[in-house]
């Protein structure tokens, strides 16, 4: 690598992609002692405002930064690894996946209200099918009565439909929210025994080709393995589920510690009808993967289990 040139990291243009790539350039300056430069890419699930699961829902935010890296026009990207599909390109490498963030949902209300303080009636704001369908079901589990409203936009359009008044809550992931510093206006933070968050979600992805094995090595000095074995798991669940990114599929892999040790990690997931009256929620634990086949492995059983309690069924609707 020269040293003359900038690094070029593609990200998507919303503040939260602009927030979070800012962090990694930055990390990437102190490792490499090289300038990073941001390029600004627009995805089609930036442009294109219906349901994402009407649009293709797997990969719609990824595409285009990836297709910038493969034209050489940049020289790495910087995902929400919950965006990312679960098959990675020979030709693309995951350099880096760093220390996870708070991987649960938060509930940004009117009035400071928490969840099971909601009215009867109330409309939850949230653009996630594996989110309704927790929600709604937990509500019906305790004689809550609230009504899941499917909403696009940015972090800053979701809570302006609390603030001005056309819902009473939204729902989005706590690390967004804690990167673009608002994390002051969240009103409850949804237990992930509530809702099990997408699976990888709280996690970023630092993505290059696979020929530049130079810049491979210098960005995986910020990869973190016990998160990276931990998205893995999640990801081969979702994967085992053939399902997408916009499936009604949450799953979180973390670690079980004996005193400062981690000896064991615990896999939960969950599928469920987006209307919540449908749900199968396992739980599987194992020694702490040491290698990416171990964390795959894991994922797939847990993955057959659900797959035998019936899962498939309950991915099938797309209710919206």
């Amino acid at each position: 690598m020269s040293a003359e040139r900038a690094l070029r990291l593609g990200t998507r243009r919303s503040k939260l992609a602009m927030t979070q790539s800012g962090h990694v350039a930055e990390a990437v300056r102190q490792v490499t002692g090289r300038e990073v430069e941001l390029v600004e890419i627009t995805s089609y699930g930036d442009v294109n405002r219906a349901h994402i699961s009407q649009i293709g829902g797997t990969g719609i935010f990824v595409t285009a930064l990836r297709d910038a890296l493969l034209a050489g026009e940049i020289d790495f990207a910087v995902h929400s690894l919950k965006d990312l599909p679960t098959a990675q390109p020979e030709d693309l490498t995951l350099a880096a996946i760093p220390v996870r963030e708070d991987p649960r949902d938060v509930l940004i209300a009117r009035d400071g209200l928490k969840f099971t303080e909601l009215p009867a009636g109330a409309k939850v704001g949230t653009g996630s099918l594996r989110r309704m369908a927790q929600l709604n079901a937990y509500a019906r589990s305790h004689g809550l009565a609230v009504e899941a409203v499917p909403i696009r936009g940015n972090i800053d359009t979701r809570i302006g439909f609390v603030e001005k008044g056309e819902l009473d809550a939204v729902v989005l992931a706590a690390a967004g929210i804690s990167r673009i510093g608002r994390s002051a206006e969240v009103t409850d933070f949804l237990s992930t025994d509530i809702v099990l968050p997408a699976p990888g979600q709280g996690a970023l992805a630092v993505e290059c080709t696979t020929a530049n094995g130079a810049l491979a090595a210098a960005l995986g000095e910020l990869d973190d393995p016990f998160t990276r074995a931990a998205v893995t798991a999640e990801r081969s669940l979702l994967a085992a589920l053939e399902a997408g990114c916009s499936a009604p599929v949450g799953a979180l892999a973390d670690l079980l510690a004996d005193g400062q040790i981690a000896k064991e990690m615990r896999l939960r997931g969950v599928v469920g009808t987006t209307d919540g009256s449908e749900l199968v929620q396992l739980t599987t634990t194992g020694p702490v993967p040491s290698s990416h086949d171990e964390a795959l492995a894991l994922g797939r059983e847990l993955a057959a289990e659900m797959l035998a309690k019936g899962a498939a069924g309950l991915m099938g609707e797309r209710a919206l």
